[in-house]
């Protein structure tokens, strides 16, 4: 019944196709029917008011007779009513709304959670925070309260015409053309304002953005004195979104004051018109009053409403946004034939792989390497050469352009995500720590992990040698990022949590670069602890920490140009590994 009321409402002025939102309004149907039931006599005893004013005036105050005491006791009893239904209205929409608004985000952040590491590239923290979150409150409560005032005045609007017309059909007619006529300018609103919206919906992101790099950058902004430079950019940014609101009033301001407007016009004919009606002797004294009172609380709402329209407008966007996040799939995804990686019994082989972040400007070109089972392989180079996106894609971090990467002798894109990426390992150069417990940063690897397991993936990475000056040893907070632990620290959690993953395949992308020389020694030593029996994968700066793998692979400017052990390469006077070598040791 819900659903077929949104779809009969959805090509109104007032009202968008709701009926996408279906799936997350039908667990609370219930509650949001009573809600919208609620409003019929909430609506319809604006009327009571209007209509017990004519017996009084006719009665009371033209015959002087006190048959109608009884009629303001009657108003104070129908408006304690209406108050009371109005704050069940309000409650409802409130408890449907907030639970409606906390599926969706459950939903769009499970999406999110699954998004490519490409969708983060490009986009911005506040952008995230914007679509996923201010426009879900924005959307869910637009949505409620338009259905609220769509049927609150809906339903007051009939039974407030219907105390018209039983007043004077004449008068009736002149008040609804007016109504039509101050009504007619909304039809031109979401044209007027879509593209406004949508730019401050960016400038308000932006917005977001710069505390979220004030927050996490606010040492570099300390050494580096950026203070007014911050400050620069984040005024410029609130100097922007304060034109765009002035151009949302240039736009939509003129709305309340034309139909205001419209309305006293209407008003003023229905007087002047009464005027002659009861002079006439073709409606007494009481229809006027009756009338009046009936049109002052039809007229009322419509006064004010341009602006609010405009706000529903906005939510309206807003869900419409939120309706292309749920449409957008996630580029990198299971596909439909997935099998589950259930071991790695195989080598891994790129086989002429091709990647580019952008089209026409390739990162790596007709890459060619296998890496046995067990087999640790080092990927030295240049800045910049490729190094990390030939890594990334092996967990399909990102999709090859061209060519393909097996393991087991089958292409990864015919496993599913969740096996593959269980099979691996990675340290990245800069781990991102969880706001919590180290315990519970180390359990991100193996979440049933036993003691015992958690104790031993503890001392194999060397976290115990730090642990007895915290003041909680394991379950010591450590705060957003890690912020209260050193670098040295944090990687050592990182390794801890991937031995406890124990996966066959390890990734290590500069896991010391960013390391001093007594923290970059014993982060190695737990290194080496977790490649053992396993295939590794080393991208590194510091060849010194190389010297000793399976294989080393010198990748240049997206291209594999060298290939050997460190002796050989080394002993090769044109090799340039050796020249790197040697330039490092100098």
């Amino acid at each position: 019944m819900l659903r077929k009321l949104l779809n009969k409402i959805k090509n109104t002025p007032f009202i968008y196709d709701y009926s996408q939102m279906w799936p997350f309004v039908k667990p609370y149907w219930g509650r949001a029917l009573l809600a919208m039931l609620l409003t019929l006599p909430v609506g319809a005893l604006d009327a009571v008011i209007a209509w017990a004013l004519k017996p009084y005036m006719d009665v009371m105050m033209i015959e002087q007779s006190t048959g109608t005491y009884w009629i303001p006791l009657v108003i104070i009893i129908f408006s304690a009513l209406q108050s009371f239904l109005t704050f069940g209205v309000n409650y409802a929409n409130t408890w449907v709304g907030g639970r409606i608004a906390a599926d969706v985000k459950i939903t769009l952040y499970e999406k999110l959670l699954k998004y490519e590491t490409a969708f983060f590239d490009s986009n911005t923290s506040g952008n995230v925070i914007m679509r996923f979150n201010k426009d879900v409150d924005d959307a869910c409560a637009g949505l409620l309260n338009n259905l609220k005032l769509f049927f609150t005045r809906f339903y007051s609007s009939l039974a407030l015409i219907g105390v018209l017309f039983y007043n004077s059909w004449q008068l009736a007619l002149i008040a609804v053309a007016a109504l039509l006529g101050a009504l007619f300018p909304l039809t031109k609103v979401r044209k007027r304002i879509k593209d406004i919206n949508q730019e401050t919906v960016f400038t308000n992101a932006e917005v977001m953005t710069h505390y979220n790099e004030t927050f996490g950058g606010s040492k570099v902004v300390c050494a580096y004195n950026l203070y007014d430079y911050q400050n620069q950019r984040f005024s410029q940014t609130l100097r922007h979104a304060f034109k765009l609101g002035m151009k949302m009033v240039q736009r939509t301001g003129l709305l309340s004051p034309m139909m205001h407007f419209m309305v006293s016009l209407g008003i003023a004919l229905v007087i002047w018109a009464g005027s002659y009606l009861i002079l006439s002797h073709q409606i007494t004294a009481g229809n006027f009053v009756s009338f009046v009172a009936a049109l002052i609380l039809l007229y009322t709402p419509i006064k004010g409403i341009g602006n609010t329209y405009g706000n529903l407008q906005i939510a309206l966007m807003a869900m419409e946004r939120i309706f292309e996040l749920l449409k957008k799939q996630p580029v990198i995804d299971d596909n439909p034939n997935a099998v589950e990686l259930t071991e790695v019994s195989g080598s891994i082989e790129y086989q002429n792989v091709g990647f580019e972040y952008v089209a026409g400007k390739p990162v790596l070109e007709n890459v060619n390497l296998c890496i046995k089972k067990g087999e640790t392989v080092a990927l030295v180079g240049n800045s910049g050469g490729g190094k990390s996106t030939l890594v990334s894609l092996l967990p399909r971090f990102y999709d090859v352009t061209s060519g393909q990467i097996l393991l087991n002798g089958k292409d990864i894109r015919q496993y599913s995500l969740h096996s593959l990426r269980d099979k691996m390992a990675i340290v990245f150069q800069d781990n991102y720590l969880f706001n919590g417990t180290i315990r519970e940063n180390i359990l991100l690897g193996k979440a049933d992990a036993t003691e015992e397991e958690i104790n031993r993936a503890v001392e194999a990475a060397y976290v115990t040698d730090f642990l007895a000056d915290l003041p909680s040893g394991l379950d010591t907070q450590i705060g957003e990022r890690g912020v209260l632990l050193s670098g040295g620290q944090k990687q050592r959690i990182a390794i801890a949590r991937a031995f406890l993953k124990n996966a066959p395949i390890v990734i290590l992308d500069e896991a010391t670069s960013a390391l001093d020389n007594k923290s970059e020694a014993m982060v190695q030593k737990a290194i080496d602890n977790l490649m053992a029996d396993r295939t590794v994968i080393v991208i590194a700066h510091r060849l010194s920490t190389v010297r000793h793998a399976d294989k080393i692979v010198v990748v240049n400017y997206g291209k594999i140009v060298e290939t050997g052990t460190h002796e050989e390469l080394v002993q090769n006077p044109d090799s340039i590994y050796g020249a790197l070598y040697q330039a490092q040791l100098k």
